[in-house]
């Protein structure tokens, strides 16, 4: 059987040209939709690949913390902070969102309808930005969108799947400390008394600071992840005239993340103690795996960041925030106390803060962001889902980054991305290319994993080398590329 995976589309709704800020989430705009792409590379397939064929989206193919818009007639009051920056995740919630996304890509899903009435299988695998896909009533609006009657043409995951008893495919987020979810077996918890999807910090982050700072591309590390010097330079060049008062909106972002993130991490999961091994054997037969397998790697997923406050402090920017005001405050009390026995001109502060600003500076320079700081797949790791599972492949999404190496046992393929990047917010020159993953049979009776690129606007896929420098194993050691044949 032919599969091919898919990762990281980031579906989300449309912006609306701003006159006023024609660059605010300018990402987001129609013109830079993968539609049409994804449209031409299922017909591709369809026409040159015999027998039906398994297509693996694998995470973060709708992105639900990027969605802004409100319903105008809500099921229950909307709270000030989803006013400025977006829904919850309580499921009435979830399904208004689906609808947008629904609405706004009718291409992305007349195209997939068209493969699966063409006999082909899909396989949805619930990322970190996607989790909201956990609701059934949002997996039948998925259902509803494709025409589909029978439920075992498109099925859903809830964080990993089978292929073919040969490849483990999962997004890869639950390995991501910034993005795992607490218990993946039970990813609910109740707020105020309504049930809502529990979300990982990193996505936290993405809704309620990013959402508000829209020159920021969520979907590119590089456009948020920078350097002081870096974030002074971006400000002045995009976001002075338009957004003047980043600081602010930066700090109360940063203060409702943490506690959101802090708040849910400590509430329980809901779970029915009679319906526990009932849940478990329902992940199971949508992931093609056994009960014990479903707990043994559950057990393999890293804890969120939330376990360590500092961490996610830090990753905030708060501790250099709240560190830069405890130095405004020393550097006024050394003037308040010096005046006491001499009276000196209160602009002595600003000599005062001069000395503790080298300290603060050394500080902030050695704080470094933890995003993707480790690899999804340690050998350890490698050796434990080959036990496990008795796959010879595994293929990740995630870190936007395309692999193809092997760690300990098994290949790793990390299938890349297909949202829209850019490296700066007019959004003229792109970040990446569209690659995914092709697992194709050989005449021995196994299959390969290979990885390949379709060019935006392109009517083939072409095979896609990992720079060499990009070939390193967990331990550290390059490996070498493997020559790729041409597509079939």
């Amino acid at each position: 059987m032919h599969t091919i995976v898919l990762s990281d589309m980031h579906l989300s709704e449309a912006a609306a040209l701003d006159a006023k800020r024609p660059l605010w989430m300018a990402y987001k705009h129609r013109a830079h939709f993968i539609d049409e792409d994804f449209a031409r590379l299922l017909a591709h397939f369809d026409q040159h690949v015999d027998g039906p064929i398994e297509l693996v989206l694998n995470g973060d193919i709708f992105d639900f913390d990027n969605v802004t818009q409100l319903p105008d007639e809500p099921e229950r009051p909307v709270h000030w902070l989803a006013r400025l920056r977006g829904l919850a995740s309580e499921e009435w919630m979830s399904n208004f969102k689906m609808r947008c996304i629904i609405a706004d890509h009718a291409t992305w899903f007349a195209a997939l309808e068209w493969f699966i009435d063409r006999g082909h299988h899909v396989v949805f695998v619930i990322g970190n930005h996607d989790a909201e896909l956990y609701w059934p009533s949002v997996q039948q609006q998925v259902r509803e969108a494709l025409n589909v009657v029978t439920a075992d043409l498109v099925r859903f995951c809830d964080w990993f799947y089978l292929s073919a008893g040969d490849t483990y495919i999962s997004h890869g987020h639950q390995y991501d400390p910034n993005c795992s979810s607490k218990d993946p077996l039970h990813p609910l918890i109740d707020v105020h008394g309504r049930p809502r999807v529990r979300i990982p910090f990193g996505d936290l982050a993405g809704r309620y600071m990013l959402n508000g700072m829209g020159y920021f591309n969520p979907n590119a590390t590089e456009n948020y992840i920078m350097t002081g010097r870096e974030y002074v330079r971006f400000f002045f060049r995009y976001m002075l005239r338009t957004q003047p008062l980043l600081i602010w909106s930066w700090f109360w972002s940063a203060v409702a993340t943490l506690f959101i993130s802090m708040r849910d991490h400590l509430r329980p999961p809901l779970r029915d103690p009679l319906h526990v091994e009932e849940d478990v054997a329902v992940i199971a037969e949508h992931a093609n795996a056994t009960p014990s397998m479903v707990r043994q790697l559950a057990a393999l997923c890293v804890p969120p960041a939330a376990t360590r406050p500092l961490r996610v402090v830090r990753e905030l920017w708060l501790d250099r925030g709240f560190l830069f005001l405890a130095m405004l405050f020393a550097a006024w009390q050394i003037v308040l106390h010096v005046n006491i026995a001499l009276p000196i001109s209160p602009l002595w502060v600003f000599a005062a803060a001069a000395v503790l600003i080298p300290p603060y500076i050394i500080y902030s320079a050695s704080v470094k962001p933890t995003v993707f700081d480790t690899p999804l797949l340690s050998e350890h790791r490698a050796e434990l889902i080959a036990q496990i599972t008795g796959a010879k492949n595994v293929v990740f999404g995630h870190t936007h980054q395309p692999a193809d190496r092997d760690v300990g046992p098994v290949r790793l393929v990390n299938g890349g991305f297909w949202s829209a990047a850019f490296t700066a917010p007019d959004c003229t020159e792109r970040i990446g290319t569209q690659t995914f993953v092709w697992l194709q049979p050989t005449p021995a009776g196994d299959r390969v994993a290979r990885l390949y690129e379709w060019q935006p606007g392109g009517d083939a896929p072409q095979p896609y080398l990992v720079e060499e420098a990009d070939q390193v194993t967990a331990s550290g050691l390059s490996v070498e590329t493997p020559s790729m044949a041409p597509p079939a």
